[in-house]
C-alpha cells in the first residue's frame, strides 16, 4: 500500500512558482465531436456494376434502360403544395392495385379498369404496385416503364410519383386523380 506524505512548505512554494498564475476551469468535461462515416450506397454500386457488366458483354438493351429509378410526373396547373403532399405520402391512399405477375397487356387493361373504378367511387389518391422487375427475364422493371407512359396519357391523372420506401419505394407509385365533378 502506498504511503501518503504531506508536502513541505518548500515543495508547495516551488510548485506555485512553477505553475504561476492559474485561472480556474469553468467546465471540467471536454466534448469530442464524433464524425460518422459517410454512408456507402452498396445497392446502387452493385446495380451500376451489373449494368456496366451487361454493357461490356453486349447483353444490355439500350431501349430498355431507364434514365432514373423514380417515376415522377406532374400535369401543368397542379398546385405545388398538393404535389409535395403526394410525394411525401401525406395524402391518404384510398385504393390500391397490385400488378405483380401480370404481363403488359393484362396490366394495361387492369390499370384502365382500376382508374375508371376509382373515378366512379370518388377516389382521388391511389397506389399502384408495379414491382421492381426482379422476376422479369432480364430483371428489368417492364411494367414500371409502361405504367409511367400509360398514366401520362390519361387526362384524369394529375400527377404520379414513386412511393415512399415504406409503401413500396420504386416498386410502386402514388397517383393523384382529378376529382369527379
Amino acid at each position: 500500500m502506498a504511503t501518503v506524505t504531506t508536502p513541505t512548505e518548500e515543495d508547495v512554494r516551488l510548485f506555485r512558482n512553477a505553475a504561476g498564475t492559474v485561472t480556474p476551469v469553468k467546465q471540467n468535461q471536454v466534448r469530442i465531436p464524433r464524425r460518422r462515416p459517410a454512408p456507402v450506397p452498396l445497392q446502387r454500386l452493385a446495380d451500376e456494376s451489373h449494368v456496366i457488366d451487361e454493357m461490356a458483354a453486349g447483353t444490355a438493351d439500350a431501349d430498355g434502360l431507364e434514365t432514373g429509378e423514380e417515376l415522377l410526373y406532374r400535369r401543368n396547373g397542379l398546385q405545388d403544395r398538393q404535389f409535395r403532399k403526394l410525394k411525401t405520402g401525406q395524402l391518404s391512399i384510398q385504393m390500391e392495385l397490385d400488378l405483380h405477375g401480370l404481363n403488359v397487356s393484362a396490366a394495361k387493361q387492369r390499370v384502365a379498369d382500376f382508374l375508371g373504378h376509382c373515378r366512379t367511387e370518388g377516389k382521388y389518391c391511389v397506389r399502384i404496385i408495379h414491382g421492381k422487375g426482379l422476376g422479369s427475364p432480364n430483371r428489368e422493371p417492364v411494367l414500371k416503364r409502361h405504367l409511367g407512359h400509360w398514366l401520362q396519357q390519361r387526362k384524369d391523372v394529375l400527377a404520379f410519383c414513386s412511393a415512399r420506401p415504406v409503401d413500396g419505394g420504386t416498386g410502386a407509385v402514388y397517383v393523384l386523380l382529378r376529382k369527379a365533378n
